[in-house]
């Protein structure tokens, strides 16, 4: 366990409401005294959670970004492991798994986090190397997602792809390349989506691992969408198919 900051009216509700016990300490602006900050200090009394009232300018020290107010010092979980994958695997008859490859802008994580969880996906799946940590910007991004959605870092990713496949998951990857698109791929039964990295798109091991490519149809003069887009357009097809 480490510790670190969690910043924002929705972060610091998830994880009062989640996991009240990593919580160690609030810091709150007093120059918020309104409606939607006082039920949720007093939710955090409730649960005798220590909240200390400071100058905004202390709260700016702390963290970099829009802290709306609040901060919580939290003792955080490390992200799960291959184990913990295949486990989650085990216990769901069509798991969702969305894997990224190299994604590395905290903005873009907390982003796919928020659509993953809206989504339904089980797990979230990136490599320990290359690829940005549940950061205190990811959990501001993600507006709560990330303590709802199991994170996963495995130790080698195209092992890992092969592992799912062995267990009866299907691995799509996306690529510009290829011909067959999204809206023509069966996308219902155990499933992993993978993305690529900003700009790289997705390595070449990864590539090769995978059971097919699509791509999402580009009608414009762009090449390609933002990584946190493509997921949302990915994982909500498979929700459309998956609900037929």
């Amino acid at each position: 366990m480490s510790n670190d900051f969690v910043f924002g009216l929705h972060a610091v509700q998830a994880v009062v409401e989640r996991s009240p016990q990593d919580v160690l300490e609030v810091f709150v602006s007093k120059e918020r005294d309104d409606k939607r900050m006082n039920p949720l200090v007093q939710q955090l009394r409730q649960q005798g959670i220590a909240v200390q009232f400071c100058h905004r300018k202390t709260l700016d020290n702390l963290v970099q970004g829009q802290h709306q107010g609040i901060v919580a010092k939290v003792r955080l979980a490390q992200a799960g492991s291959d184990a913990d994958l295949m486990a989650i695997v085990q216990q769901q008859s069509a798991p969702l798994l969305l894997v990224l490859d190299g994604v590395t802008d905290p903005h873009n994580l907390g982003a796919i986090l928020r659509s993953a969880d809206a989504a339904g996906v089980h797990a979230v799946v990136v490599p320990k190397d290359r690829s940005v940590k549940l950061t205190s910007v990811v959990r501001k991004v993600a507006c709560g997602a990330a303590e709802t959605v199991p994170f996963i870092a495995v130790t080698n990713l195209a092992r890992a792809l092969r592992q799912l496949q062995e267990a009866g998951v299907w691995v799509i990857g996306t690529a510009g390349e290829t011909d067959q698109t999204l809206y023509q791929t069966e996308l219902t039964g155990p499933l992993a989506i993978v993305l690529g990295a900003e700009g790289d798109g997705l390595r070449r091991l990864t590539r090769e691992t995978c059971d097919a490519l699509v791509k999402i149809p580009m009608l414009g003069s762009v090449s390609s969408l933002n990584v946190s887009v493509a997921a949302g357009i990915c994982l909500f097809e498979a929700v459309r198919q998956r609900q037929l």
